[in-house]
């Protein structure tokens, strides 16, 4: 791949991350639970550290043309946020039509284009290092994608159920 192609996707994924987080951020200040407010400043938190990540593969890969194994960051897991957001409390305290609601939705959209961005890039990527990073950073994205789907999923069941949209 040309480095200006690399180069471009580095700074796309930042973006990407810094605006997630910038969405996390906002999300958290406008909610007045504490416990929501801690699951979207835990998803912030998560994309500050993506950000992190690709900022000094981005530095390293301008100095190098090459990229680092990316072995330290690849340890961390996305279990954390799933287990807390999951939880029957958590669930019933966001409704389906609410303010947090939405942000779910939106994030969901944001979470599928980062995966769509980083399974391409890992795919047509030759560098080894390279691609154990998008595949790692797909997979993270992967994890918020199943577990904010799976809320909304529930969210609007449970809103269809409230008002009596059920079929049968």
């Amino acid at each position: 791949m040309e480095n200006n192609s690399t180069v471009d996707i580095l700074k796309t994924a930042i973006l990407m991350e810094k605006r997630g987080k910038a969405f996390y951020e906002k999300v958290a200040e406008q909610t007045s639970d504490p416990d929501i407010k801690n699951i979207f400043n835990i998803m912030a938190q998560e994309e500050l550290t993506h950000v992190h990540q690709l900022s000094m593969q981005f530095a390293h890969y301008q100095k190098n043309n090459s990229f680092q194994k990316p072995e330290e960051f690849m340890a961390q897991g996305e279990d954390a946020i799933a287990n807390m957001i999951l939880n029957e409390e958590i669930k019933n305290k966001i409704s389906a039509a609410s303010f947090e609601a939405a942000a779910i939705s939106a994030a969901i959209d944001m979470e599928t284009k980062a995966i769509e961005v980083y399974s391409k890039q890992a795919e047509i990527t030759t560098d080894a290092n390279e691609k154990a990073m998008y595949i790692w950073l797909a997979d993270f994205e992967r994890g918020h994608h199943k577990m904010l789907n799976e809320l909304n999923k529930e969210l609007t069941e449970k809103i269809w159920f409230d008002n009596d949209f059920w079929p049968f």
